[in-house]
């Protein structure tokens, strides 16, 4: 594997507040982490440094050995709103993200290739439609086929199955993991979630931060072999081991922070 994502004691702060402080993480390419953490813990603004959003305040924050300085196709976002326009059909949100991924390439050709994607999601039929006409599921489907349009390697999620029902976050948990999957090559996906099983679900690792201020408290490998199937992992040992482990460390830490206040 590349060198990916690399975070040497990074820090950050709003004003006087210090949000995330050596932060100390490589992420190799191809690989999918899931970051856990309270809120507060930084996880949303580490996501935020990641995509060149801002700027960090101490260390260094590397792609493939390449500083972040700012924006860039090379990192896509997928938010928890879902971020689309709400003037453009389905099938134009997707075609913004290929014309600047592909500004040569004739709308026509863009289009065809947005279809596509879309299709992939299962939203063929929904192409012509605009945001406010789809569900939420739908609608977050949507904002994932356009984050791949882009074609970025780096794929930055910031709990985009957080304002989902049960069974629609399922669907989309399995549906992102099949597309992740059978990409050639895989890109590398940073995924944050307050759920424990969730993140034990979707992630090759868990990296868990602790918060006031942000700090990484806990870095797991999830011993679970791919393809997962979900009612198969109900009974797992490892997953049981795994998410109990990851609930200990979460309490020890606010119970320290309490301690200390």
């Amino acid at each position: 594997m590349s060198p990916g994502l690399k975070l040497e004691g990074v820090g950050f702060a709003y004003d006087t507040t210090q949000v995330l402080q050596d932060i100390n993480v490589t992420i190799p390419e191809g690989q999918f982490v899931s970051l856990l953490g309270a809120s507060g813990s930084g996880k949303t603004t580490l996501l935020r440094l990641a995509a060149g959003l801002d700027p960090v305040d101490s260390g260094r924050l590397t792609w493939n050995g390449a500083p972040i300085v700012g924006p860039s196709l090379e990192r896509g976002v997928v938010f928890q709103d879902y971020a689309l326009f709400p003037w453009l059909s389905v099938v134009d949100n997707v075609e913004i993200a290929i014309a600047k991924a592909k500004p040569t390439v004739r709308k026509a050709e863009r289009l065809a290739e947005a279809a596509r994607y879309l299709g992939g999601l299962g939203l063929g039929a929904a192409i012509g439609k605009y945001p406010g006409e789809l569900s939420g599921g739908m609608r977050q489907r949507a904002a994932i086929a356009r984050a791949l349009a882009l074609g970025s390697p780096l794929l930055l999620m910031d709990e985009p199955f957080g304002a989902l029902d049960p069974v629609n976050r399922a669907r989309l948990q399995d549906l992102l993991l099949e597309v992740w999957e059978v990409a050639t090559p895989r890109k590398t996906i940073i995924f944050v979630t307050h759920d424990v099983d969730e993140a034990i679900y979707l992630g090759d690792r868990l990296v868990v931060l602790g918060s006031s201020p942000g700090r990484v408290i806990a870095d797991l490998e999830v011993p679970l072999q791919r393809p997962r199937e979900r009612r198969s992992l109900l009974d797992s040992h490892s997953l049981h081991a795994l998410r109990e482990q990851v609930s200990a460390t979460l309490v020890q830490d606010t119970l320290q922070r309490l301690k200390a206040a």
